[in-house]
């Protein structure tokens, strides 16, 4: 069973709870949304093994007692299989979070979290990770730049590699990917929810 730290609507601590409770009842709790980029200034994506759409490098819940930093070491681990020092991650933002969603036997899950967004230089290579399979279906490394440029103009499409396993082979596939193929919630917008991200990226790498 998991527990996860809770939280009132300004931050502060107030208990621990079950996980389940925590979205049955709509408790505020922490998540940490993990990026990873390189120094030529590219960003990695995870590909949804579901959809099939782009997010985050890695992302999850923080376990009750767990820091920022090592909820993100350990997501980055469990997602897709490499051993990262997260102590020079740096803080983009924490975005207050809100969904609620209907579940197929009419319960709901109701979202409330301070999501933790970091990016964190990866210094290894494409042919390092050994991803989770039932997670993700690969992952996406594009420039922040042409992507940042591609979610100012709303459409469109850029270069990318697709990085892919079978049997603990590593596949890297060159073609472009679409606007459309990164996941945007009905709410969102791809430059709201990235934006920030990708100017972090080539800050740091500029």
């Amino acid at each position: 069973m998991e527990y996860l730290d809770i939280y009132d609507e300004q931050g502060n601590h107030i208990g621990i709870e079950e996980r389940g409770i925590v979205h049955k009842n709509a408790l505020w709790h922490k998540t940490v949304h993990c990026w990873l980029y390189d120094k030529e200034g590219n960003i990695y994506f995870q590909i949804r093994q579901e959809e099939k759409t782009f997010y985050t490098t890695a992302s999850g819940h923080l376990s009750a007692g767990e820091s920022v930093k090592q909820g993100f070491s350990r997501e980055i681990k469990e997602e897709i299989g490499i051993e990262i020092d997260a102590e020079n991650a740096k803080l983009v933002n924490i975005i207050p979070f809100i969904m609620d969603r209907e579940n197929k036997d009419k319960t709901f899950f109701r979202d409330r979290a301070f999501s933790n967004v970091y990016v964190c230089e990866f210094l290894g290579n494409s042919t390092d990770f050994n991803y989770d399979h039932n997670e993700l279906a690969g992952l996406v490394k594009v420039n922040a730049k042409e992507t940042l440029a591609l979610f100012e103009k709303g459409s469109g499409s850029i270069p990318a590699e697709i990085i892919t396993q079978e049997n603990k082979v590593t596949s890297i596939e060159k073609r472009n990917v679409d606007f459309q193929e990164f996941l945007v919630n009905k709410h969102e917008t791809a430059i709201k929810k990235y934006g920030d991200i990708l100017k972090k990226v080539i800050e740091l790498t500029n």
